[in-house]
């Protein structure tokens, strides 16, 4: 089972039926099909073989969706990069997948121009836009280019199921990010996952408005196809465009994280869109609070779905969807449910254990670590073999979310046995962020914690002790910290203490942090 096995079947049952609708652009399935093989032509002219990297830096687009099909029909593998981060940072992705090729678009010309300097391995850029370019690396236009190749159907070679057909970064705990590989089998098997459970057909139109390099939305590029859908894509997140969008594509469903979904339900005037179309809501990326569960229900009057994943399994592990014997529990005692991290996911075998591997008790109660394993679990990280080994043992994923599960199986996740913060749906590691404070001249010792943020859900904190007859402002941390790393990861606030609280082992203690909150 391979991604071309997807586009070539929707192809088939659904050649004119209209697949994708982008920025006043529309396109059937034929026509969509046609556009991906001239790029997949295309791309294999530059020089891109089986197994070779290619990336794509861009907001959400009708390229997106043409990419991760066109890569995958050569066999090649698709580096998908967030344009948040910094030309450094995206740097040391683009060498460490040793991607040659990046699709780009031109909005972003200043960051590519920047990797010239550091370097970079790049050596084709590939520009979609109308706007002026760098001459930095050999370049063509997208359709331009494409224009000159063939449409006809270009053959895959022989995609095995464990070929690897993605490479998603995530931070890593040591600051050094980590290439998440997934598999033709990880996707395809994710994609199934989801069509069954959530009853996807072709009458379900999808609105693409969380970013399509990150898995919150990039896995429906799959689903949706396989089963004939619409693909309605946004740019980038602006509430009124995603409510107006919603309202004229008739869009179905959807999944996106907390902070939007928190933006929509208080956009004002939302109550006067037609949101009628949509069957349900998902949401994942990032905690939710029930109070923002029920006023999401209130406002779209829909199904409400909690998901939970990593990108390490392509990505849900659960969803909050009821049992048969739920549905006749009361609309309050449903809702305890809804708003749980959910239960298992079909294909996904999933454990909460204690530190001794034994499992704890289903009672709701009781804490310990979900691990996880299934045929959408990555075989691994790129490089990084004994990254791998940590993190995969005797075939189980062990996730580092602890959580409780009560005796239907439903999980619900306290806390993150990793110093991972999660801000706006984008995950940051605290451990990156404190490196780049221990790197200004004035910090003698900076730990970093998240913080309850209404609008983002966390934030991220800095506590600093300045080193003796120095000196150092808020809002000169924060310009460090912008400097090197992505905005998002920065500090939104710097507390300056004389000194930071430790355990008996001369750790920083961190809990502690928290309680002075």
């Amino acid at each position: 089972m391979n991604i071309p096995f997807i586009l070539e079947k929707a192809i088939g049952l659904y050649e004119e039926k209209e697949a994708v609708v982008c920025s006043g652009k529309r396109f059937s399935y034929g026509q969509f099909g046609k556009r991906v093989f001239r790029l997949s032509r295309l791309l294999k002219a530059l020089g891109l073989k089986r197994g070779d990297r290619v990336a794509i830096i861009h907001r959400n687009a009708h390229q997106y969706l043409e990419v991760y099909f066109a890569a995958a029909q050569l066999g090649a593998i698709l580096n998908p990069l967030n344009y948040r981060l910094s030309a450094r940072e995206l740097d040391f992705i683009l060498k460490d997948s040793g991607a040659g090729i990046l699709l780009a678009e031109d909005i972003f010309s200043e960051t590519i121009d920047a990797l010239k300097g550091l370097k970079s391995y790049i050596g084709k850029v590939i520009w979609t836009g109308t706007g002026d370019v760098p001459d930095t690396f050999e370049s063509v236009k997208y359709e331009d280019a494409i224009a000159g190749e063939s449409p006809d159907f270009i053959s895959p070679p022989d995609i095995k199921d464990e070929d690897t057909a993605h490479l998603y970064y995530t931070s890593g705990t040591t600051g050094r990010p980590k290439g998440v590989m997934l598999s033709h089998k990880n996707v395809c098997t994710h994609a199934l996952a989801a069509i069954a459970e959530l009853s996807f057909s072709d009458h379900d139109n999808w609105i693409h408005a969380a970013p399509l390099f990150h898995l919150a939305d990039a896995w429906a590029t799959f689903a949706i196809t396989w089963i004939g859908g619409k693909h309605v894509i946004v740019p980038e997140f602006e509430p009124s465009v995603v409510l107006s969008s919603i309202q004229k594509e008739r869009v179905t469903i959807t999944n996106m994280i907390p902070t939007m979904l928190n933006m929509l339900v208080n956009t004002p005037g939302v109550e006067r869109y037609d949101l009628t179309s949509l069957r349900a809501i998902l949401s994942g990326g990032a905690p939710i609070a029930p109070e923002v569960v029920k006023k999401i229900m209130d406002t779209f009057k829909c199904d409400y779905i909690q998901t939970y994943g990593m990108t390490e399994t392509s990505p849900y592990l659960t969803l909050s969807l009821l049992k048969e014997n739920l549905s006749v529990l009361s609309p309050e005692e449903q809702f305890v449910f809804k708003a749980k991290t959910g239960r298992p996911i079909m294909g996904v075998l999933l454990k909460v254990v204690r530190d001794d591997g034994k499992e704890v008790v289903r009672n709701a109660r009781e804490v310990g670590e979900i691990i996880v394993k299934g045929d959408t679990v990555s075989q691994g990280y790129w490089n990084r073999p004994d990254e791998t080994a940590k993190a995969i043992r005797d075939g189980w994923l062990y996730t580092g979310d602890m959580a409780v599960i009560d005796r239907e199986g439903y999980v619900n996740i306290v806390d993150r046995k990793k110093d991972m913060i999660i801000t706006g749906g984008e995950n940051v590691y605290s451990i990156e962020v404190e490196n780049i404070l221990y790197n200004h001249p004035a910090v003698l010792e900076a730990a970093v914690i998240g913080v309850f943020d209404s609008k983002w859900g966390e934030a991220v904190k800095a506590f600093v002790v300045l080193k003796p007859g120095c000196s150092a402002t808020e809002d000169e941390i924060i310009k460090h910290c912008k400097e090197q790393i992505a905005h998002y990861k920065a500090p939104k606030s710097v507390e300056f203490i004389a000194e930071l609280p430790k355990t008996g082992s001369g750790k920083i203690f961190k809990k502690g942090l928290k309680e002075k909150i």
